[in-house]
């Protein structure tokens, strides 16, 4: 049997809670964006793929999915997997294409955008954004994944204790205070740089 072109999905919040009243909403999605949902969970395995595809559940994000489970061949998928990016560990780091960069160390997280980072405050010439690739400029950044549901490539920078405090002293570049304080606040050990393919 075929592979459906479209599944029709039930999307609902994915609570904490056992009971909920948000609407569950469904919708006809194609085969294609449902898979590709999928990649951020299972990675490019077509054994994986079919898995999920006949258990007819995924959470993603804070989103249920659930649709009338089917069977498929991991051959079958191959084809569609196919058109899905794979990672390319040669691939050189490209500033100009980063999108976002997650701080992390000291069992905290910290995401900022290149949107956020680039924004500078009243008078300053120089933004957090820039003095972050310049960090990835100097040192040895190594490529780690392709991650699907980033859309993007991700690198990763090792700190050093010199490095990590600079960041901290280059916190006060940051428009907004709150994110100004978390970096001032946090010891990070790395940078992982999110970046798109043309």
């Amino acid at each position: 049997m075929p592979l459906p072109e479209t599944v029709r999905v039930k999307l609902s919040p994915e609570n904490a809670g056992y009971v909920s009243l948000a609407p569950v909403v469904t919708r006809d999605m194609p085969l294609g964006e449902l898979i590709e949902l999928m990649l951020g969970v299972a990675g490019k395995s077509a054994e994986r793929i079919a898995e999920l595809l006949r258990a007819g559940a995924l959470v993603h994000g804070a989103t249920r999915f659930r649709w009338q489970g089917f069977p498929a061949e991991p051959a079958e998928l191959a084809g569609l997997l196919a058109a899905f990016p794979d990672p390319e560990p040669s691939r050189p780091f490209s500033a100009a294409r980063c999108v976002r960069a997650v701080l992390s160390g000291g069992g905290r997280r910290l995401e900022i955008s290149r949107e956020a980072g680039e924004r500078r405050r009243w008078l300053r010439r120089a933004s957090f954004w820039e003095a972050l690739l310049s960090l990835a400029a100097e040192a040895p950044v190594e490529y780690r994944e392709y991650c699907y549901q980033e859309r993007a490539d991700c690198y990763r920078l090792r700190l050093t204790p010199a490095a990590a405090e600079g960041l901290r002293r280059q916190a006060g570049l940051l428009r907004y205070s709150a994110l100004e304080q978390r970096v001032r606040g946090a010891r990070f050990e790395q940078v992982d740089f999110y970046v798109r393919r043309a």
